[in-house]
């Protein structure tokens, strides 16, 4: 057993200053130590997956100062890798964002345990393997952390992929809790309702709008995957967009990691009805955690349009409402393109912002897929946010 102060401050040393995730009894003493320490940040997730997302933005923004303190740990029940599998094989994997994660052993084979962990347990380090994600055990000696710090930094160096680190019972020592607060609290904000009940814009006078308030040396543009990537990189490719390709539901909460990595630049999450639907529990976290730099845009055509078409449930949700409950700072809901304009020319306020725009259905004829790698499409990124830095 160890204490946690020897991991976390080791962890420190290395770069480590940004944890995620979602509590386990395993991980207590540790979640208890690092949301208590005012010098580290803790982001408390609705999933394990958005957690994934949150710190594979923040290894995006961070850039080459990961090594300064902007490395990210997502801790997680193994349970919960579940929840974690579609961004940790087609976000981390496939755009190469490197994160440490510690994943529980519930139901480790040899111990007893809850029902539920009868399966996930045995599997646990298999499902690893298949995902491609190098493991060892979490230390459980003083001595053990530094080696095994430097073998987990190591890899997320030479691969720019995530390296686990798998928890057994009573690995680290109690710590107390002694404040349960997450931040202070905001209060529901009122929604902005202009809508002249139309059919709204099309998607690509939206975008057109998005692109116009996005300058390239203060801003960045984060677009959800399917058509809605597609068509922004129709309409103009620039160094500061980054296309999403699987994860869906995710691109909120990378966003978020991406603003907390870079406050000085303006990040716009582009997501869809569908994309929002299928995490919804993550406007909670942008609510309470989100940054004032970060504009969370969603286009809603009630439809998912790029699997055919099928309707979704989002003519009977009222996402601008979930919004401002959540605790964001602004939220808007309209179907007119002068409003939503005018909402993206809009100073930042202390928050997130939020906009739901009811756009109408249709796709231009032969949308292109972006010719650009993912992970030459981050690296394009990356290098665009240093020069920036420099300037």
């Amino acid at each position: 057993m160890i204490e946690a102060s020897r991991f976390v401050e080791a962890a420190r040393a290395r770069g480590f200053e940004w944890y995620a995730g979602v509590p386990c009894s395993y991980l207590t003493p540790f979640i208890n130590y690092v949301s208590q320490d005012p010098t580290l940040h803790y982001v408390s997730s609705a999933n394990e997956g958005d957690a994934v997302a949150l710190i594979a933005g923040l290894a995006l923004g961070a850039g080459p100062d990961a090594p300064r303190g902007r490395r990210g740990v997502t801790m997680m029940q193994n349970s919960g890798l579940g929840n974690a599998v579609s961004p940790l094989t087609s976000l981390t994997w496939t755009f190469r964002l490197p994160q440490l994660l510690i994943v529980t052993w519930r139901g480790q084979p040899g111990t007893s345990d809850e029902p539920q962990h009868a399966l996930m347990g045995p599997i646990t380090t298999t499902l690893l393997d298949t995902m491609e994600i190098p493991w060892a055990l979490f230390p459980t000696a003083m001595h053990e952390v530094d080696a095994a710090l430097d073998r987990a930094v190591a890899h997320l160096d030479a691969t720019g992929r995530p390296y686990a680190l798998v928890m057994q019972k009573d690995s680290v020592a109690p710590v107390a809790l002694r404040d349960t607060a997450v931040r202070p609290e905001r209060r529901p904000c009122d929604v902005e309702r202009h809508r002249d009940g139309g059919a709204g814009p099309s998607r690509h006078d939206a975008l057109e709008r998005v692109i116009a308030h996005s300058p390239l040396d203060t801003s960045i543009v984060v677009a959800s995957t399917g058509f809605c990537g597609r068509e922004l990189y129709a309409i103009d490719d620039r160094e500061n967009q980054l296309y999403f390709v699987g994860s869906m539901g995710c691109v909120g909460a990378f966003a978020q990691g991406v603003a907390l990595a870079r406050p000085d630049l303006r990040v716009i999450a582009l997501d869809g009805d569908g994309a929002a639907l299928m995490r919804m529990g993550n406007f909670a976290t942008l609510g309470a955690y989100g940054p004032s730099n970060l504009v969370h845009v969603l286009l809603d055509n009630g439809a998912h349009e790029s699997t055919g078409g099928q309707a979704t449930v989002s003519h009977g949700v009222d996402f601008a409402g979930i919004a401002a409950a959540c605790g964001y700072a602004a939220a808007l809901d309209t179907d007119r393109l002068d409003v939503f304009d005018a909402f993206l020319g809009a100073p930042d306020v202390d928050g997130p912002r939020f906009a739901r725009v009811a756009i109408r259905r249709g796709t231009p004829a032969n949308l292109p897929r972006p010719s650009i790698a993912p992970a030459d499409v981050k690296s394009r990124l990356m290098k665009h946010l240093l020069e920036e830095a420099v300037h």
